[in-house]
């Protein structure tokens, strides 16, 4: 358990390394992505035994989409299979579940799953996840400012009147809590498109593990690494 009482509010976790987990042992990349969902299983436990709120993970980007079709393919059918096995813990966890993204992109049956699933979980209350699929923050930025110049020229808001809190107002994570702590696997040091906004005072913890690897004990160190930290939010 942390050794500080300081529990981020929101965590933000980039799930990287599947592939190449897999390539170390031999194996087609379709078995890291199978093996990576335990770890969201055991983040998510974590998540909830800590007193974090939020959980928002970054499952399929927007630029995913340029994969090969059988990847694809077999990521939205491990992403279809996690849903309806998952159904129940959510439940039983009180679970609240989101998605942000373009999920007009997504399969029918996995659009159907979402939707019937964060309508079930809307009361839950014990950890809100948010599943991050065909998403962009670039285009998410795009979507709120063509949003709000519409309103703009049709008299509906004065450009004078935007400010951040109208922006943010806009984004699909609005009425989210911006990410305390952002947490990436595999070593690599880089956002990849994914919450720009949000993370702007977010801490960052780089963690060297694949993610499907990561585990109980990595999370905790990563909070403890948070926990360690004296956040400024730009003053002394």
């Amino acid at each position: 358990m942390p050794d500080f009482p300081d529990i981020p509010r929101h965590i933000a976790v980039i799930m990287d390394g599947n592939g190449r987990w897999a390539k170390e042992r031999g194996l087609p990349r379709r078995e890291g992505h199978r093996a990576g969902a335990e770890s969201v299983r055991e983040v998510t436990d974590t998540c909830i035994d800590l007193g974090v709120e939020y959980l928002t993970l970054y499952a399929f980007s927007s630029e995913n989409w340029n994969r090969p079709q059988a990847e694809i393919k077999a990521l939205m059918e491990l992403l279809d299979r996690f849903l309806s096995e998952k159904a129940k813990d959510l439940k039983k966890q009180d679970i609240r579940l989101l998605a942000i993204g373009q999920l007009d992109r997504l399969p029918e049956k996995t659009r159907k799953l979402l939707e019937r699933l964060s309508a079930e979980t809307a009361h839950h209350k014990a950890l809100t996840l948010v599943l991050a699929l065909s998403y962009g923050a670039r285009e998410e930025i795009v979507s709120a400012a063509r949003a709000l110049a519409a309103d703009a020229a049709a008299g509906r808001l004065k450009p004078e009147e935007i400010d951040c809190t109208v922006f943010a107002s806009r984004l699909q994570t609005a009425g989210i809590p911006d990410p305390d702590l952002l947490v990436r696997t595999s070593g690599e040091m880089r956002v990849s498109n994914f919450l720009l906004w949000q993370i702007s005072y977010a801490e960052i913890v780089i963690v060297k593990k694949f993610w499907p690897d990561f585990r109980r004990n990595d999370l905790t160190e990563a909070v403890n690494e948070y926990q360690r930290r004296h956040r400024r939010f730009g003053a002394l």
